[in-house]
């Protein structure tokens, strides 16, 4: 195990998960409720990605029919590049990995993270949409450049990291996030009223040779820790509860050393993950009912 082994160095993981219509193996549900059991205690932050929310991007903004794994993966590798890039770069506001730990987390087992892009057009359309630093930033919060299948207007942000690469300066940052601030639709638990960690890194993306993405002045990575999380893990939790009423396909796993107790532990710590987020949100919830009235 890393975290044994390396335990003051943080861990990051880039975990795919189930997505809601696209399956790639039946017992999908256990696989995802036995690892999550597993990185919630071995990872310090967990960026979450679907294939059905890439699959969607890379038709819908790549204008890719049938998307390969290999769209999808460099699409994967981009977004990977870019929330690494302050390691291997220079930039006015850097952020290392311990950074994106610090404030991405506000309790240790809530820090299953979720990952956008922006902007993300084919090598067509780059010729014609060169996009501002508002444009990208205000791109990045959409559910469609998500990169799992949840919708951040049904929860409330407790933490976000914007990391902009290219020709990026400060100032066009803060008036962005300021604007970012007076939407409605974006919202942030009343306990963290800040929210914003930002970086700029000057190195403008890099892109493969021949391939989808266009190559372009500037983008955005955004990192986020949202309580709409917790909308995708009970969508796992019920597809896990209806295979186990049964113990469906579980003599794969006992054949192979495990024991059924594991389902059972791993079961548990997803219902009291559940309960986490919703601690959290139900915590800003009251909040709002106090200060009502009250503006900052």
């Amino acid at each position: 195990m890393l975290s044994v082994d390396y335990g003051r160095k943080s861990k990051v993981s880039f975990t795919i998960y189930p997505a809601p219509q696209v399956s790639t193996a039946v017992v999908e549900p256990y696989n995802c409720v036995l690892s999550t059991h597993t990185l919630l205690e071995h990872t310090d932050v967990t960026f979450m990605v679907d294939n059905e929310a890439l699959y969607d991007i890379c038709r819908r903004n790549l204008d890719i029919e049938r998307p390969t794994y290999t769209n999808l993966n460099r699409l994967t590798a981009q977004i990977i590049s870019s929330m690494t890039a302050s390691l291997r770069f220079d930039g006015a506001l850097n952020v290392d990995l311990t950074e994106f730990q610090t404030n991405l987390v506000p309790y240790p087992r809530i820090h299953l993270a979720i990952a956008s892009f922006a902007p993300i057009i084919s090598a067509e359309k780059a010729y014609h949409e060169q996009l501002s630093v508002s444009e990208i930033t205000n791109a990045v919060f959409e559910p469609a450049s998500m990169l799992v299948k949840v919708d951040p207007r049904h929860g409330k942000y407790m933490a976000c990291c914007l990391m902009y690469r290219g020709d990026v300066v400060p100032k066009d940052v803060n008036s962005a996030v300021a604007t970012i601030k007076t939407k409605r639709t974006i919202q942030f638990v009343d306990w963290c009223p800040t929210g914003f960690k930002c970086g700029i890194n000057y190195q403008p993306p890099t892109v493969v040779p021949g391939g989808d993405l266009a190559k372009v002045m500037r983008a955005v990575t955004m990192m986020s820790n949202s309580t709409c999380i917790a909308e995708l893990y009970s969508r796992i939790d019920h597809k896990f509860d209806l295979m186990y009423a049964k113990r469906a396909f579980v003599h794969w796993y006992v054949g192979e050393g495990m024991e059924e107790g594991e389902f059972s532990e791993a079961r548990e710590d997803m219902a009291a993950l559940e309960k986490d987020y919703e601690e959290v949100g139900a915590e800003s919830a009251e909040g709002e009912g106090e200060e009502e009235g009250e503006e900052y």
